[in-house]
This record gives C-alpha cells, sequence and structure tokens, in this order.
C-alpha cells in the first residue's frame, strides 16, 4: 500500500487508541484551500459542515468507460450510493495526489496507472438521508487503470464501468452521492483530455 509520512504517522497515532474508534483528523481550509487547522472527521461533516479538504478520483479503462464505486452499506455516510472511483480526506500534512493514490489502493486494491490532477471544487452540498454535510474544497485527479480490481468489502459494495450514455441511465434510476455529478462537471474538461473527444465525456 502506499504511503507518506503523513499516513505513518496516522497509523501509529491510531493504533494508540486501544479499544476505541481511531479518532481522523481532516485538514480545515479557507476558502482558497490554505490548511488554517484540524478537525476530527465527524464533527467536520456535522451542520453546518467546517470547509475541509478532500479529494475526488476519476479512472477510465482503455475505452474510455469511468469505473464507478457503490459505497458499502457499512459506511456511516451515504452508504449504498453510487459515486466516482475514489474520493476521501488527506490526512493533515499528507499531499491530495498521494491520500488518492493510497485510498484508491486502499478501497479498490489497484493502483491507477496514470493518475493527473484535474483542479479543484469547492462546494457545499447536505446529505438529506444522513444530515451530514459536505463543505468541502475537493481536489479533482482523472487517470487509467488497468489492473484487476480487488474492493475492500467494507468500503465498496460494488464497482462498474460505465459509458457516458450507460452513466446516464444509471444515474436516473439509482441513488448518487450527493456530491457526484459535481465533481463529475468539474473534472469533465481533464476527463475529455485524458479520453479524447469521441467518448464523449
Amino acid at each position: 500500500m502506499p504511503t507518506t509520512p503523513a499516513t505513518a504517522a496516522n497509523s501509529a497515532q491510531n493504533g494508540s487508541a486501544g479499544a476505541e474508534a481511531p479518532e481522523i483528523l481532516l485538514e480545515l481550509v479557507d476558502e482558497s484551500g490554505n490548511t488554517i487547522g484540524t478537525a476530527e472527521k465527524l464533527s467536520a461533516h456535522q451542520p453546518p459542515g467546517q470547509l475541509h479538504r478532500a479529494f475526488s478520483v476519476f479512472l477510465f479503462d482503455e475505452t474510455g468507460r469511468l469505473l464507478l464505486q457503490q459505497r458499502a452499506l457499512g459506511k456511516y455516510h451515504s452508504p449504498g450510493v453510487w459515486s466516482n472511483t475514489c474520493c476521501g480526506h488527506p490526512y493533515p500534512n499528507e499531499g491530495p495526489f498521494a491520500a488518492a493514490a493510497r485510498r484508491t489502493y486502499e478501497e479498490l486494491g489497484v493502483s491507477p496507472t496514470l493518475l493527473a490532477e484535474a483542479g479543484t471544487v469547492r462546494y457545499n452540498h447536505p446529505d438529506p438521508a444522513s444530515g451530514l454535510v459536505e463543505q468541502e474544497f475537493n481536489h479533482l485527479f482523472v487517470g487509467l487503470v488497468q489492473s484487476t480490481l480487488r474492493p475492500d468489502p467494507e468500503e465498496v459494495g460494488d464497482t462498474a464501468f460505465v459509458t457516458p450514455e450507460e452513466l446516464a441511465e444509471q444515474h436516473a434510476k439509482d441513488p448518487f452521492s450527493a456530491w457526484f455529478m459535481t465533481v463529475l462537471d468539474a473534472a469533465r474538461p481533464a476527463i475529455r483530455e485524458l479520453t479524447g473527444d469521441a467518448v464523449g465525456w
């Protein structure tokens, strides 16, 4: 699994928590994305939400199909909904790129063969089901996946590779994360550059 000094420190810190659930800290940021502090993960998502750093990954196969992930039913936030390939939060002092690569491996068991920055987007999305709020400064990444997926069942309920047309059909009938269309639309220029105009993203 990809590791950084920040993730190693966080793992060591979490490991010392004994039987209690580990405290996961997020980076709080200002409207320009500058770090201004930290907050415990769940508290940062309590209404009205605290603006924090996040990332979203969009991986594609060789034909330009997008890899979707269905979030596991056991997750406390947005369980069972479909979303982009991977999303999450860097640990304090962990770069977004390193966090994106780490979390993709942890959730899906693969390392992208290509991963490139695709800009940032800031949003405020309440989740009606849980009552939690996503106040995020989100770093976007696009890339390619060529390895066999090995999803962690505690994180991922299902996966699917979809064309733009298949995504439209699925989005019309299945529940998706509150942030999905926001991050997809923000990443579209980089996605088109990666996949080519003919694919239709």
